[in-house]
């Protein structure tokens, strides 16, 4: 609850008080108020913040039918001026797993107007080439990797001909890598980290043709391993909550092509602004001279 004190002949918020306690001055930033009857808190510092730090990672693609690793989801950060108002924040689910097909893109994360674009799907070895996303989709066989998106991802690697081995999914960081032979195929693209020190936004790893082959890594930042040409070796999911791309997986016993992870918002902004009016579907936590908040799935903030 706001209120204005008179300071030097004009009114003014106050951005805080000094209160002496056990005979030592303590400047404090909330204060508890009776008011008719009812204990209410005073926050002196009720100005929302002029400007919102925020993370945006949009859902990884899945990974390709004995083919390319899935792309990671679109990675975008910055900061972006915040009028009074609510804000719908929308999380991206990844591309789910897969037989016989492409990969499937990962969907969109947003708020505030910022978008960021799902992760491409991995290529089919005798299907179309890595689909474009946030980052690109893994190539297979003759198939070359899909392109990134300027300002949030990076491209897929390539596949090789005469073989099913798949290129690795762009990541947020870098370029998938391709393949170069039935047991070499490439890696995921590596990931970004953020200002929390975590890294998202990796690609996945193609498939390996052989089953006795190097089994090919995810980008670190969720990306997920490829799998090989064996029923033991199946490869895996892009992690939750990262964008990482899904593994592309050899279709040998009937095995399915690896999903994308989810995206992730978090926001935050200096704690000598007030706690949001309103929030819905967010961890919040206040660290390092910060609020945060922290969306894992559909939401709204209001300041």
């Amino acid at each position: 609850m706001p209120f204005w004190v008179k300071n030097g002949g004009g009114y003014a918020k106050p951005t805080g008080y000094w209160v002496k306690h056990n005979g030592v001055w303590t400047w404090i930033k909330e204060a508890w108020v009776k008011d008719a009857g009812v204990w209410k808190k005073y926050w002196p510092n009720v100005v929302p913040p002029s400007l919102v730090e925020y993370l945006i990672v949009a859902g990884g693609g899945g990974g390709g039918h004995d083919g390319g690793g899935g792309g990671a989801g679109g990675y975008r950060t910055g900061s972006v001026a915040i009028p009074a108002g609510v804000y719908n924040v929308i999380v991206g689910g990844g591309g789910p797993p897969r037989d016989s097909t492409s990969g499937a893109n990962g969907n969109e994360s947003s708020f505030a107007g910022i978008v960021a674009t799902g992760g491409g799907g991995g290529a089919y070895s005798i299907g179309p080439a890595g689909a474009v996303g946030g980052s690109g989709g893994g190539g297979a066989y003759t198939q070359p990797g899909g392109s990134g998106i300027g300002g949030q991802g990076n491209s897929g690697g390539n596949g090789v001909g005469g073989t099913i081995a798949g290129g690795g999914g762009g990541g947020g960081g870098a370029a998938g890598l391709s393949a170069t032979g039935p047991n070499a195929p490439g890696n995921g693209g590596p990931g970004s980290s953020w200002v929390n020190g975590s890294y998202y936004a990796g690609g996945g790893g193609g498939c390996t043709q052989a089953g006795s082959g190097a089994q090919s890594s995810g980008g670190i930042g969720g990306g997920g391993k490829g799998g090989a040409h064996s029923v033991g070796n199946t490869g895996t999911d892009g992690a939750p909550n990262t964008g990482g791309g899904g593994g592309g997986v050899s279709g040998f016993g009937g095995q399915l092509a690896r999903a994308g992870g989810s995206g992730i918002v978090i926001l935050r902004y200096p704690d000598i602004y007030s706690i949001a009016a309103s929030v819905a579907g967010a961890e919040y936590s206040q660290t390092g001279g910060y609020h945060w908040y922290r969306f894992t799935g559909t939401g709204s903030i209001g300041f």
